[in-house]
């Protein structure tokens, strides 16, 4: 069906890999796994965020009741009902959360209708160094998956303090247009924006815009400040985040620092998030402060090598000790299966691009020495089983 699929190998291995290097700085961070259910009332999916474009485009459905629903378009929303209903969660909270989410929008390149998403958020810590910590978070996954990527950052109080220095009234249609710069040429968004503004107006805006970090202090700008000491903190990580004023992000509950993750290779973002202090305590009755960061497109990201299957033991009708191997790699963690033909076995290694193969025949079990095949340069060795294990246990 159009805009979803089914994923195989070897697309499905890389995106394990991935996947299982999130969750690990995901724990190692401190963050705790949440999990939600997929289907919500749509009351709480639509969130008064109509003007979203991912709240509009949610996908509405009614159960046997007639009751509305629809299925979650992102994890963040269904913070506020949590923290409702959950009151004594300790502060501050710290969750990660991986799972589908769903978007009834356009197909595009690298987008689909149902994608996974690698949330991390912080709740309850109004500090800046709650933002830091998602980025430092970030680039250890970017620097795992050695994805050559550039970390931007802004502030949503900045942007507002832009639009009112100008005594621009339509703000959420103008930062909706401001937030398409990444995507197309700026000729073509002072178009778009000429329906909004005047010439005079959009050439004050950009002048504005193209202001550096410092001017924006030095004047004091609202959350020029906020970007600074993010910046700031980002060192002590030996993070250097880059400043952009145009970086807007598309959800409109975002109250401080935003950021996102652009990969330098694949020229799209790969990661997301902000500060969201006004949604979470929305039906708590008390304002509750968050921050978090998303991942998204990165699980597919194409330049990512696999973890496949390590190696094949082939069996030359030698079935008993073959198995009996096969069974000393797994218990060295080597991950491995069996196959007893040697044509198919070897076509198999090739189709699922695991690396080696190792035969057991009656020379083998005679010698006690073992051939090796690497299946990338074609070289074989004959080694005893203790010093093929360690062999295979260092790749």
């Amino acid at each position: 069906m159009k805009g979803f699929r089914d994923v195989l190998p070897p697309e499905s291995l890389k995106r394990e890999k991935v996947i299982e290097t999130i969750k690990k700085y995901f724990k190692l961070y401190g963050f705790l796994p949440v999990e939600t259910p997929t289907i919500e009332s749509d009351e709480l999916l639509k969130n008064d965020g109509e003007e979203d474009e991912a709240v509009a485009d949610r996908y509405r459905l009614k159960d046997k009741a007639g009751r509305d629903l629809g299925l979650r378009y992102e994890f963040t929303v269904q913070l506020s009902r949590l923290f409702s209903e959950y009151k004594n969660i300790k502060l501050p909270f710290r969750r990660y959360q991986i799972g589908y989410v769903f978007r009834d929008e356009p197909v595009r390149a690298e987008r689909y209708r149902e994608f996974i998403q690698c949330d991390a958020d912080i709740i309850g810590d109004a500090s800046i160094s709650a933002d830091a910590e998602c980025l430092a978070l970030a680039n250890d996954i970017i620097k795992e998956l050695n994805i050559k990527a550039e970390i931007i950052v802004n502030n949503r109080k900045l942007i507002d303090s832009i639009l009112e220095k100008l005594e621009i009234k339509d703000k959420k249609q103008v930062l909706r247009e401001i937030d398409k710069l990444d995507k197309i040429s700026e000729d073509e968004v002072r178009k778009n924006l000429l329906k909004l503004i005047d010439k005079k107006g959009i050439d004050n805006l950009f002048e504005l815009l193209k202001k550096d970090l410092n001017y924006f202090v030095k004047n004091n700008f609202g959350g020029a400040s906020e970007i600074k000491e993010l910046i700031d903190i980002c060192s002590l990580y030996g993070i250097k985040p880059k400043f952009s004023s145009s970086l807007v992000r598309g959800f409109s509950y975002y109250t401080g620092n935003v950021f996102e993750v652009f990969s330098k290779e694949q020229k799209f973002s790969i990661a997301s998030g902000g500060r969201y202090d006004k949604k979470v305590g929305r039906y708590a009755g008390r304002e509750i402060p968050a921050v978090g960061i998303s991942f998204g497109t990165i699980v597919d990201y194409p330049k990512v090598e696999s973890d496949s299957t390590k190696a094949i033991v082939i069996s030359i009708g030698k079935d008993k000790e073959a198995l009996k191997f096969l069974q000393e790699l797994r218990k060295n963690s080597i991950s491995s299966l069996m196959l007893n033909k040697l044509t198919k076995a070897l076509e198999y290694a090739n189709s699922y691009s695991i690396p080696y193969v190792i035969f057991v025949g009656e020379k083998e079990v005679k010698s006690r020495k073992f051939k090796l095949r690497d299946m990338k340069s074609g070289k074989e060795q004959n080694l005893a089983k203790e010093k093929l294990i360690k062999l295979l246990q260092k790749q």
